[in-house]
């Protein structure tokens, strides 16, 4: 038995990953899906920090017996890679879905092009230092993938998301000391694995780090909310960290309700 900590992307509450939990918890592993502190129920204010939000990860880690399975998507991606750089001990496999470990000193927003930088900062002062989840139509403007979701999986998406507060978007997250003998995966949906290596390889500082042997890239074809579009898929990669029975064979399982 294994336990696994999720943390969602921006604008993403502990609920989007009730999928993939369930698909664990029938395999017989323990899941705590984390609201990021400063989002939906957990909002407080808008100055709340990556840094806040990587000191909540340590300390939900640290609770936990045994070392866990610490897996983060998109926007959280650079919260769980700092979070098991600081609590090493504690945290036996990292995986990132769709998103990738950032450079020290650099911010999310630092990723985006000067225009959408200027838009980003636009939308936060005119909401009062938080910043919203955009349209589905300025989601596919952007280049976020909206592949595999449904209707009304879209629908709940855009209805669930909560503001993110403007710290998390604007600063940095400081990283700590990277272990190579850690175990990490990348869960690459929206843009194919081949393209991340030749990023890496070129040492484009967001996907440089990826260049280094102890990265498994896996690819998982869909959007960027794998999981919502494809909750399955996503629970057998992460069950890939650990060992024990094999999640591809969970629809199979007698009483397993899935």
């Amino acid at each position: 038995m294994t336990t696994y900590v999720l943390v969602p992307g921006f604008w993403l509450g502990a609920w989007a990953w009730d999928g993939v939990a369930a698909e664990l918890r029938a395999a017989g592993h323990e899941v705590r899906a984390l609201t990021p502190l400063g989002v939906a129920e957990r909002a407080t204010t808008a100055e709340v920090s990556a840094a806040d939000q990587v000191a909540d990860v340590v300390a939900t880690i640290r609770r936990e017996a045994e070392p866990v399975v610490l897996v983060g998507h998109s926007g959280a991606g650079p919260v769980v890679v700092a979070a098991a750089e600081e609590a090493r001990e504690q945290v036996a496999g990292l995986v990132l879905v769709d998103t990738g470990p950032m450079p020290e000193g650099v911010a999310h927003i630092d990723f985006h092009p000067p225009e959408m930088q200027t838009w980003i900062r636009e939308r936060i002062a005119a909401h009062g230092g938080w910043y919203p989840m955009p349209t589905p139509e300025e989601l596919r403007t952007s280049g976020a993938s909206l592949d595999g979701l449904d209707t009304d999986t879209l629908e709940t998406l855009v209805r669930r998301a909560a503001p993110e507060p403007a710290g998390v978007v604007l600063g940095p997250v400081r990283r700590g000391v990277n272990d190579p003998s850690l175990p990490k995966i990348l869960v690459a949906s929206s843009f194919p694995g081949q393209q991340v290596r030749e990023l890496a390889a070129a040492g484009v500082p967001a996907f440089a780090q990826l260049a280094d042997p102890e990265w498994d890239i896996r690819d998982l074809p869909t959007g960027h909310w794998p999981m919502l579009s494809e909750p399955h898929e996503l629970a057998v990669v992460l069950a890939d960290v650990a060992p024990g029975r094999p999640l591809s064979r969970l629809r199979e399982a007698p009483g397993s309700g899935v």
